[in-house]
Formats: C-alpha cells, structure tokens, sequence
C-alpha cells in the first residue's frame, strides 16, 4: 500500500514539473534585443523609462497590478529619475482604498507616493469576471519570471516580443473561442488582447509611439520594476573585482618576499 502511494506521489510531482514543458514546446523562442542595461557596465535608460511608465500607466494599469512597487521609488537612485515632485503628482493621478475611518466604512482616496501601485480590481474573481475568466498577472516582478535563469535581458525579450507577436492564426489552425493567436505565448493561444496599437500614447519627450517603440519601452521599464537594484549590484561587483585584483597583487607581493628570504 505504502509502495503503490509513493508512486502515485512521485507520478504526480513528475506529471507536474513535465507539464509546463509540454504546454511550451510548440513556443518560439523570442528575438534577442539591445538593452541599455545588459553587459557588465550596462544601466537603465531614463528617458525609455518614463516612457515605459506611462505605457505602463495609460494601457497595462488598466487589467494588471504591480503591487509590490510604491510610487516613491520612481524617484530611487537607479529609477526612471522622477523627481519628488513629480511622483507626488504621478501617485495622485491614481485611486487607493484606505480605511477604515471613524464610521468603520472604507474609502477612496488619491494615491500617495507611499502607496503601492494599485489593482484595478478589488480582486481575483472580480479580475477574471472582468476578463472573460482570465486573471490579469502582477507584473511586478513578470521580467524576472520569464527569464528562466537564460541571459540577462531575456525576460525582457519575452515580454517585448509577446507585445508585439500578435497575428492572424495560419490556416488550420483552431483557434479556441475569446483567444487570440500570438506567435511567442505557449500554445500560441492567449486570452489577453492585442494590447497595443500605433499612436496609443502620446510620449511626452515627443517619441513616435509606434507599437515596437511601446513594446521596448514598457519591457524595459518592467525591467527594472522586477531588479531595481541593478546598477547598484553591477557597481558593487566591478568594486569587489577591483579589490579581488589588488588583493591578488598584494598576495603575491609577500609571496615573493618571503620565499626569496627562504632562497
């Protein structure tokens, strides 16, 4: 009896770890982009990120959520580089709810830098009602989730190649009702729309919004939502090496010194 569980458990965990292998091997691997940030030196683009911010703010807050983000570290060292001021003003753009206040009711009030981004929806079954049945993913973190442990930046290659890898289902192929044909999701069937379009936005700095131009800005953006710690971390390491290199060179210096007395 004890026998017969134990392969029934381990039939299970093996059935569970092959799964999504299966689901993703019809998937395309997606085109390797330029990233700003990828190589030993490599730091974030300012300007794709505020642009990526406001792909972020005018199309993707409308279904998904980056509830581990705050407002405030917009302006963090290493950020998109908005100032205090004009993350106070970003946060009030948006609605939190807040309380509960002396009656014991909850309340809507304008966000402050304090607070994380919001959920467009209370929660997750109101989210997927509102979505055909699907659930919008967080996105704080979906360029770190993607990577699956590849180069650095292929999360964001899958993000940006998944924006924008939208089309018609070639003939035959059957297509499931409320799904869209996408050439990089798994099973090239996915619920969400075709989320961007030419001309969405109207980029601040005067950037033409085409669709790949979104796609890379707001990839790079979520970029650094999911590691905003990664100019620090690349200093850190050419620090450490600096050291690692003199230190070496101060080794072998008293090595020498001390065997030559020995000789």
């Amino acid at each position: 009896m004890k026998v017969t569980m134990m392969r029934t458990i381990l039939a299970a965990v093996v059935i569970g770890f092959a799964a999504p292998a299966l689901a993703a091997g019809d998937s395309v691997a997606p085109p390797a982009q330029k990233w700003s940030f990828t190589g030993a030196f490599g730091t974030y683009d300012r300007a794709e990120l505020q642009r990526g911010y406001q792909v972020y703010k005018e199309v993707c807050a409308a279904c998904h959520a980056m509830k581990y983000v705050a407002f405030r570290n917009l302006a963090d060292p290493g950020g998109p580089g908005f100032t205090a001021a004009e993350v106070k003003a970003l946060a009030a753009t948006f609605e939190v709810t807040d309380g509960p206040n002396d009656a014991g009711d909850m309340f809507k009030r304008a966000a402050l830098p304090s607070d994380k981004f919001p959920s467009p929806f209370p929660n997750e079954k109101a989210a997927r009602a509102s979505n055909g049945g699907a659930y919008p993913l967080d996105l704080s973190l979906i360029a770190k989730a993607r990577d699956h442990g590849r180069r650095e930046g292929a999360g964001a290659d899958y993000i940006k190649a998944l924006l924008t890898g939208y089309k018609d289902a070639p003939a035959g192929f059957a297509l499931g009702e409320g799904l869209n044909y996408n050439e990089y999701f798994a099973g090239h069937q996915i619920a969400m729309p075709q989320p961007l379009n030419a001309d969405q936005v109207t980029y601040a700095d005067g950037t033409k919004a085409t669709v790949d131009q979104m796609a890379h800005d707001v990839s790079a953006f979520l970029m650094w939502a999911a590691e905003p710690k990664l100019e620090e971390r690349k200093r850190m390491g050419f620090k450490v090496m600096i050291f690692l290199v003199v230190l070496t060179g101060l080794f072998f210096a008293a090595k020498k010194r001390i065997w030559a007395k020995l000789h």
